[in-house]
């Protein structure tokens, strides 16, 4: 695992415990005004050492800015980075990059929604996912399937699709299938 990947584990992990997570919330609530250490205790109903240990572990996750009894303020981009980490981290995320006009049909690295049948982007959905399934012979279905779970929850829709788009080839049968037709060198 990565350094990066590691960090933003650890803030996720962080925000599991409760406290943390309630002071981090009412920091981001309050926006710009923040609080202190006493607001934070009274809105939490928390004694001032437990809304005190919450803030330090925020401070230090990068997740809020304060000392002691000065004023504290929410860092959600702290959160945002930690998200975005864990998203570089998805297998399709590098080649995503060269399809801006799909991003929109993925979440955190999986494949959210399939563009409209006629639109211009489903055959750019099966060039990505061919590019991702890296194909160098034949495979049986099993194998196929397990490849796209690891971006996709609708495994038969989009292997269809693939087909369908000529991305994918299936034999009679139906349970080997094997790269279609070639994959474009990427521009530039």
């Amino acid at each position: 695992m990565s350094l990066e990947a590691a960090r933003a584990a650890d803030v996720l992990a962080q925000l599991c415990d409760r406290n943390r997570l309630l002071a981090f919330a009412e920091l981001v609530r309050r926006g710009d005004d923040g609080a202190t250490l006493s607001d934070l205790a009274r809105a939490l109903d928390l004694p001032l050492p437990k809304a005190g240990d919450a803030c330090a572990r925020l401070v230090g996750l990068g997740l809020a800015t304060g000392t002691g009894n000065g004023l504290y303020r929410a860092r959600p981009e702290g959160l945002r980075d930690a998200a975005a980490a864990v998203d570089r981290l998805q297998p399709i995320a590098a080649l995503l990059a060269d399809y801006p006009q799909l991003r929109s049909n993925f979440s955190h690295g999986r494949l959210t929604g399939m563009p409209p049948t006629l639109s211009e982007r489903t055959p750019l959905l099966g060039e990505l996912l061919a590019r991702f399934l890296a194909l160098e012979g034949l495979c049986d279905e099993d194998e196929i399937n397990r490849r796209l779970a690891a971006v996709t929850d609708d495994v038969a829709g989009v292997r269809r699709m693939m087909v369908d788009t000529g991305w994918l080839e299936r034999d009679r049968a139906g349970t080997t299938y094997g790269p279609g037709r070639p994959i474009p060198q990427p521009v530039g």
